[in-house]
């Protein structure tokens, strides 16, 4: 998509489904869309494409651009179609299944997307962290390593870091490119061990984030993951980040308003999961700008960050201006 000078650029790094729901919302706002997406996924039609074919996984990428797209809507359901009924494609997205076959086609990941991008006629700019295979691995409290970041969560156990192989793996010099020259960086929402560090482990992408100029807001998590932040208060989501990237480097904070209903936290218990606690003093202590809003639904009973609730906010955070036209148009 040919970049607009006098929309703000917004760059958001992430990947798994906060990643694709808080584009939805993002997209129908006349802003400058980057994604960075995840590729360290290994389970599922993903993984198995991946060890298959020798590919980064294309599940992330996949949602990002279905989130993104402004085609028509049977064919953006068509992309997202999962077979179900067939001994060798069952489990597999169309989606992933076309993005594997532009890879061969072309013979660059990196470019399998920017081509399925125009067909999809994506609003914005979807960008793999790595254009390579990246291997998640994790070393919890005990000194466990774990290998595989579909494993991760399954171990039930505190982590006490993640690290990629390769180390040393590089990203798009339009990623950087994205990143320098962002008006606002994006962190979140998503799962933070498997789907928002990820990006943040690879150095390039690092150290881009740390020198960037832009507003940096990370979009904190509603409820703690089994597995990966057990009873996490937003400081410890925050520590986390920095910790791993070596430094603190986010302007803001990003909150709920509202307290989730009881029901919902007491199915989510059984899940070993809970509410984060917004330890507001303590994130005011680590120089961070707190913002509450009200930016999440209950459906069902699931408790989800609204994407035009949180678009809106980031929207105006952004120093967007909307015309009473245009309002019509994205509200």
């Amino acid at each position: 998509m040919e970049r607009n000078q006098h929309r703000k650029r917004v760059v958001i790094l992430g990947g798994g489904t906060g990643l694709s729901t808080l584009l939805r919302g993002l997209k129908l706002y006349p802003l400058d869309l980057t994604a960075i997406v995840t590729v360290a996924d290994d389970g599922g039609s993903s993984g198995r494409l991946r060890n298959d074919l020798d590919i980064p996984p294309p599940g992330d990428i996949r949602n990002v651009l279905a989130a993104l797209s402004d085609t028509e809507p049977l064919v953006a359901e068509m992309f997202q179609y999962r077979f179900k009924h067939s001994l060798d494609l069952d489990g597999h997205s169309l989606g992933n299944l076309m993005l594997a076959a532009l890879t061969d086609i072309t013979g660059d990941f990196s470019h399998a997307v920017r081509e399925m991008s125009r067909v999809l006629s994506v609003n914005g700019t979807v960008l793999p962290a790595a254009n390579q295979i990246v291997t998640l691995n994790a070393e919890l409290e005990d000194g466990t390593i774990i290998k595989g970041e579909s494993k991760i969560p399954a171990y039930l156990q505190p982590i006490k870091r993640v690290f990629i192989e390769p180390h040393d793996v590089k990203t798009l010099p339009a990623t950087i490119a994205a990143i320098e020259s962002a008006d606002v960086i994006v962190v979140g929402p998503g799962s933070l061990y498997t789907s928002i560090l990820p990006n943040l482990l690879v150095r390039d992408i690092k150290k881009a984030v740390v020198a960037a100029k832009a507003k940096k807001i990370y979009i904190c998590n509603l409820m703690t993951q089994a597995g990966e932040t057990y009873r996490y208060t937003a400081s410890d989501h925050v520590q986390a980040l920095y910790d791993h990237v070596g430094e603190s480097f986010l302007d803001a904070i990003l909150l709920d308003k509202v307290q989730v209903p009881p029901v919902v936290a007491e199915r989510y218990k059984k899940e070993k999961a809970w509410p984060v606690e917004y330890d507001e003093e303590r994130l005011q202590q680590m120089g961070l700008e707190v913002h509450r809003k009200d930016i999440a639904n209950v459906f069902g009973e699931i408790v989800r960050h609204e994407p035009m609730k949180v678009a809106e906010w980031l929207f105006e955070y952004a120093g967007g201006r909307a015309s009473e036209d245009s309002k019509q148009l994205y509200f």
